[in-house]
């Protein structure tokens, strides 16, 4: 029906790696959905600025009107809403948790650019994340 709006839309910006984790989730899950690029860091729609009033930025996913806003939120919400897909996180609670180490460390680093393209830092993040995970006892 024309003028229809769809039942989930992201608010996105295209470079943002926090938008593209939730694209990710949605993709994984198979949820059809509308991409809605922001004009950033120039302007923001006031859509945007409707759904996320408290931060002003992006991702926002917008399911049937209501907004989710950020990332690791719309993960766990995209998981939690579309279970007819497998699950984005492992079922055992001790992998569940490390698997929320890495992404809030990541999250965590991403917000930091200036560390995250450090050659310094990122040789010794990625060199202790390596012996870190080379660690683990094989299933």
């Amino acid at each position: 029906m024309a003028g229809e709006q769809p039942e989930v839309v992201l608010l996105s910006f295209w470079c943002s790696p926090f938008a593209m984790k939730a694209r990710i989730a949605l993709a994984e899950k198979g949820v059809p959905h509308e991409i809605r690029e922001e004009n950033l860091p120039h302007e923001k729609s006031n859509l945007l600025l409707r759904m996320n009033p408290v931060h002003k930025k992006v991702p926002v996913l917008i399911h049937k009107g209501k907004p989710v806003c950020e990332s690791s939120l719309i993960v766990q919400y995209i998981d939690e809403v579309w279970t007819h897909e497998s699950p984005l996180l492992p079922s055992d609670p001790h992998e569940r948790a490390r698997a929320r180490f890495w992404v809030d460390l990541l999250d965590k680093t991403v917000g930091q650019p200036s560390l995250l393209f450090s050659p310094v830092f990122s040789l010794n993040f990625f060199a202790r994340a390596w012996f870190t995970l080379s660690q683990q006892p094989a299933d």
